[in-house]
């Protein structure tokens, strides 16, 4: 199956590392033209650079911070007003790891203003395009813990559970316009986010990395954590027009980890 995205325009949050660095990978070899933003100037001048082109595709990155909502709101603003989005990929980065109580309700507020503030808005924006010309994909990279809670992620359990049921509502409201929402739940995947998060739990518990990792490992039943670059085919797929009846879904891609249905 061949996916072919020339002559749309892709937007996609978290562009300059991991996860969204290899969806932005992926829609460009696809053929899409694409904008990856983040806080990361040289990253992503960096990465844009080694994208294909020989589809007659034009990248462009988009510097923009995540973390302070009324200067995103100018920026991806003034963005909106010269270029039109096809493809959005909502993803930022996760807020900041601990248990419900150790939280505070500015840690809640932050969080909300991070993922789901930010993801509405930008979308809110997209979508003026998407529907004028009556075909749009809307993909928001959310997590697994939408269904199981992670213990020490509290700010990320909530606000993306939050974004999940927003994107459900949406894709009932914009469906007639032929424009598809679907959020993919992230199970495990090498990213420095995942490194991050091993190291507060190997040093908590005194023990080293690669324990932590393993331990890890173990509860995937394909026993590895997710390549990045096998999520951006899972997206660029859900972008295409072959995943057109494909809208309002939570696609779980975790190896099989979820215990749940």
């Amino acid at each position: 199956m061949h996916i072919n995205l020339s002559r749309k325009n892709a937007l996609v949050g978290g562009g300059s590392d991991g996860i969204g660095k290899a969806i932005a990978q992926q829609l460009a070899e696809s053929g899409a033209s694409a904008t990856v933003m983040s806080h990361s100037e040289d990253k992503l001048k960096a990465i844009v650079e080694a994208f294909p082109t020989g589809q007659g595709q034009k990248h462009q990155v988009l510097v923009a911070d995540f973390n302070d909502f009324e200067d995103y709101k100018q920026q991806i603003t003034a963005y909106f007003e010269k270029n039109t989005v096809d493809i959005l990929v909502n993803n930022t980065q996760g807020p900041s790891a601990g248990t419900a109580l150790e939280k505070e309700i500015e840690d809640y507020q932050q969080a909300f203003d991070l993922l789901f503030k930010v993801n509405v808005f930008t979308t809110e924006l997209a979508l003026k395009h998407m529907r004028k010309q009556q075909w749009g994909r809307v993909i928001n990279v959310a997590s697994v813990s939408v269904k199981e809670p992670k213990p020490d992620l509290v700010l990320s359990n909530t606000l993306r559970a939050a974004l999940v049921t927003w994107a459900k509502s949406l894709s009932r409201e914009v469906g007639p316009d032929q424009i598809t929402v679907n959020s993919v739940l992230t199970g495990y995947f090498d990213t420095q986010r995942l490194v991050n998060l091993n190291a507060k739990k190997a040093k908590e518990r005194g023990v080293d990395q690669a324990e932590i990792r393993k331990e890890m490992e173990a509860k995937v039943p394909v026993r590895r954590i997710g390549n990045p670059e096998e999520y951006g085919y899972l997206v660029s797929f859900l972008a295409s027009d072959k995943a057109a009846y494909i809208s309002g879904t939570q696609i779980p891609i975790d190896g099989g980890a979820l215990k749940g249905m």
